[in-house]
């Protein structure tokens, strides 16, 4: 099994909102730097995402995938890799984990990417490192700014 890198935040706010803004694919161009083009092409029969299709541009990773996605209740989402141009795995997800009373969250978000190229593993995980920590403050910033009723 390959290695993955993961990392956590915390977001203040509840899990069904952080959850909210994950499952909403259409928008990721907006707040995910790396995300240039989301495409929804098949939804599971609670309407939630389950094969997205993904342009990406994080600098040393280009390209233009597909994801199957796996929801795990409301708390957890995880996805795996369909087909690729450059990619030969990415397999990762998010776990919420509400803290307090409920109106904050832990998210770990959890990264496995392996390239058609050769590249060193040292290099390869800080490309994971370097979408990891993106992706959270993106979200973190996503739903915080997000006005709540």
């Amino acid at each position: 099994m390959a290695e993955h890198t993961s990392s956590s935040i915390t977001i203040e706010a509840a899990p069904a909102d952080v959850m909210g803004v994950i499952a909403d694919f259409d928008r990721y161009p907006e707040w995910t730097g790396e995300v240039k083009e989301a495409e929804i092409l098949a939804k599971d029969d609670q309407g939630r995402a389950e094969k997205v299709r993904l342009v990406l541009d994080a600098g040393a990773i280009k390209d233009d995938h597909t994801l199957a996605y796996t929801w795990t209740g409301d708390h957890e989402v995880s996805w795996t890799l369909v087909k690729s141009q450059m990619l030969r795995a990415i397999d990762g997800s998010y776990a919420l984990a509400p803290l307090g009373d409920g109106s904050r969250t832990e998210v770990t978000y959890r990264l496995t990417v392996d390239v058609k190229i050769p590249m060193l593993g040292m290099i390869k995980r800080k490309a994971e490192k370097v979408i990891i920590d993106r992706a959270l403050a993106g979200l973190k910033k996503r739903v915080e700014s997000v006005p709540r009723g």
